[in-house]
């Protein structure tokens, strides 16, 4: 079982947001990212993350990433 506490400073490693623990796995609750835990060891590489639907490379997770609305004049 992941301890808690390192369950709490982890992050996703795409946009730094909060991972939930579902399974066997960390989930971004951002863009959706799934890290496996192994051995009770989480393998946070992006490259190695299961993507979401529709997400085919790392690259396309739109972690954390909030549109800025243009300034207002």
């Amino acid at each position: 079982m992941l301890n808690k506490e390192l369950l709490e400073i982890l992050v996703c490693p795409v946009g730094k947001s909060e991972l939930r623990l579902e399974g066997d796995a960390l989930i971004c609750t951002s863009c959706g990212a799934k890290y496996r835990i192994e051995d009770d060891i989480p393998i946070m590489l992006v490259d190695e993350a299961e993507l979401p639907e529709g997400v085919s490379s790392p690259e396309e997770l739109n972690c954390g990433q909030q549109e800025t609305p243009p300034p207002a004049f």
